[in-house]
């Protein structure tokens, strides 16, 4: 026996994208409290709503960076600046996402270019990025957030849907090509959480009683933390041979 499996980051470096609210925030904390330094990629880098404060609160070091992921050029720099302070990168996390929903025939160019450049485009360089570190550190870990989305047809939704599969299967393009390097690149696909982004459909009572009602294993709407705790378990040691796997949160949704 080689000892047990542990489920910590201690002493490591993430960098969250999207980290300002919801999942990312609850990510990057979950970070923090497991032992990790966090970069946060924010959208508006005056805008980390407190996040860097409550990291450090947990005795670890934080770095809010500007970060908008459909722009490569600042992928790149925040991988760079991430780098140049902490001296390393262990884990990304993939997290910025968009979904303007619409019934397919009115879906728009303008939204359907933005959903794959951040998405896909984004969420790829990126990872390019940070898998250049990690190549030449000869280790890393890269979560990518998908979505139950992913694997099955949400109405009003196709452009999202379409994207979140792509993100499932560059999960395992990724995994296959790093794997040598130490790398391991997985992805986390949630329900419906209770998130900021999805406020707005959810106090909808009609709405909110079907998305229970189709979370047919546990019934109920999902919390940040939830997937925050997939995400931890996927960057720990005790995850070492998973890899090119998307870990469904789905609270039985996809067993139906």
């Amino acid at each position: 026996m080689t000892g047990f499996p542990r489920f910590d980051v201690e002493g490591q470096v993430a960098l969250v994208t999207g980290a300002a609210r919801g999942l990312g925030r609850a990510v990057a904390l979950t970070f923090a409290h497991a032992g990790a330094d966090v970069a946060l990629g924010l959208r508006d880098i005056a805008s980390d709503e407190g996040l860097a404060d409550e990291i450090e609160a947990l005795g670890r070091r934080a770095l809010p960076l500007q970060l908008e992921v459909s722009d490569v050029s600042q992928a790149r720099a925040a991988v760079d600046a991430v780098v140049e302070r902490f001296g390393r990168l262990d884990i990304l996390v993939n997290n910025a996402g968009v979904a303007p929903g619409n019934p397919a025939e009115d879906v728009v160019e303008d939204d359907f270019d933005r959903t794959l450049a951040v998405n896909l485009k984004g969420m790829f360089f990126t990872s390019q990025a940070a898998g250049r570190v990690m190549i030449a550190q000869g280790s890393g870990r890269i979560v990518n957030m998908g979505s139950q989305a992913g694997s099955v047809a949400l109405p009003g939704e196709s452009v999202y849907c379409m994207t979140k599969a792509g993100v499932a299967h560059l999960t395992k393009c990724l995994a296959v090509e790093w794997g040598q390097h130490g790398i391991t690149v997985n992805c986390v696909a949630p329900t419906f959480i209770r998130t900021p982004g999805t406020e707005g459909a959810l106090s909808d009572p009609e709405f909110e009683a079907d998305v229970i009602e189709r979370i047919a294993g546990l019934h109920r709407i999902g919390e940040p933390m939830d997937v925050a705790g997939a995400v931890l378990y996927l960057c720990s040691p005790a995850a070492s041979l998973v890899t090119g796997h998307t870990l469904l949160v789905d609270g039985g949704w996809t067993a139906r």
